[in-house]
Order: structure tokens, then C-alpha cells, then sequence
């Protein structure tokens, strides 16, 4: 049988379409929100502000994840570091561009010019295998983006574009640690 008649081989993990498709989704909830004409404006401010105060948060707590893996394995950091970077952005993203508080990069300079390193106790547990630690923060990135996609619902339009493009950008960083095991 020639080989452009025979079916493609199957691989595991998500494809690009249901990538595209979910992206799609969240596209199609921030136009509906967008168009959406709430009566309780005067409410709108103050839980648009807890709403960033909360995204940033969660972001920042996902740098420490990041820089925790990259502490406790050295040999990721080359791979980790412009996801991080991506964290931290969408972390400026809903500060209004000022930086959130949280701990340089690991391997960075700290206050005292010595290098920056999460301590044991403060920062996340790491598993110890390498696959593993990565597997748990695409986990992490995965749980994270499913969270703001439900709650770019309840945004107001410019808040629910963020949180769509940010949770999008999570499912991508899901993807990318996961392939990066095939």
C-alpha cells in the first residue's frame, strides 16, 4: 500500500487543534463577557482589584515553583528559565507592570550580592527526580490556566482578555513541559 494512503501514527499528549480549540473557547468567553452589562459597577473596581491582587499572587507562587525546580535541579534551568520569565511577566501583567514582591531569579544576585536561592523550607516541595518535578509544574501550570479561564467569567472585559491570554499561555508552558519528556 503506498504511504500516503495509510493513517498517521497516533501521538500521545494533547494535539495542536485541541490546543487551538480550547484557545478558541477561552476566546469565545472573553467575548461574551466583554459584551456583557453588569448592574453592579460600583462593585466592579474593588473585585477587579482583588481579582489582579489574586492573579498575581498566583503567579508569583508559580515563579517560586519555578525557582524551586531550578534549585533543586540545576540541569533544568536552561529549559525552565524563559517559562519562568513568561510567569513573571503575566505576574507585572496584573500589577499594572510594577514588579510583583517576590525573590529573584535563582542563581541571581540577591540584595546582598550573593546569589538567590529559596530556602528549603519556605519555598514548594520538588520531588527528587528531575522528570517528576517537571511533570508537577506543568501540573501546576495546567491547574493554574484552568482557574483563570473559569474566572475570566466573572471579569470585566479588560481583566477577562488578560486572564484568557495569560491562562492560553499556561496551557502552552503545560504543553511545552510536557513534550519536552518524549
Amino acid at each position: 500500500m503506498p504511504s500516503y494512503l495509510t493513517a498517521p501514527r497516533s501521538l500521545s499528549g494533547p494535539r495542536r487543534r485541541s490546543l487551538l480549540t480550547g484557545a478558541a473557547g477561552v476566546a469565545g468567553a472573553v467575548l461574551l463577557t466583554g459584551c456583557s452589562d453588569s448592574a453592579d459597577t460600583d462593585e466592579r473596581p474593588s473585585a477587579a482589584r482583588r481579582l489582579a491582587a489574586r492573579a498575581a499572587a498566583d503567579s508569583t507562587e508559580l515563579i517560586e515553583r519555578y525557582d524551586a525546580v531550578i534549585a533543586a535541579h540545576p540541569s533544568l534551568a536552561e529549559r525552565l528559565r524563559p517559562l519562568r520569565a513568561e510567569v513573571r511577566r503575566h505576574a507585572r501583567a496584573f500589577t499594572d507592570g510594577h514588579a510583583p514582591a517576590s525573590a529573584p531569579p535563582a542563581g541571581s544576585a540577591g540584595p546582598s550580592g550573593s546569589p538567590a536561592e529559596p530556602s528549603a523550607s519556605a519555598g514548594p516541595s520538588v520531588a527528587a527526580d528531575p522528570k517528576d518535578a517537571v511533570r508537577e509544574l506543568a501540573k501546576a501550570e495546567r491547574t493554574l490556566a484552568d482557574r483563570r479561564a473559569q474566572a475570566l467569567l466573572d471579569a470585566p472585559a479588560e481583566q477577562a482578555r488578560l486572564l484568557a491570554s495569560v491562562a492560553a499561555a499556561g496551557a502552552a508552558h503545560a504543553y511545552l513541559l510536557t513534550e519536552g519528556d518524549k
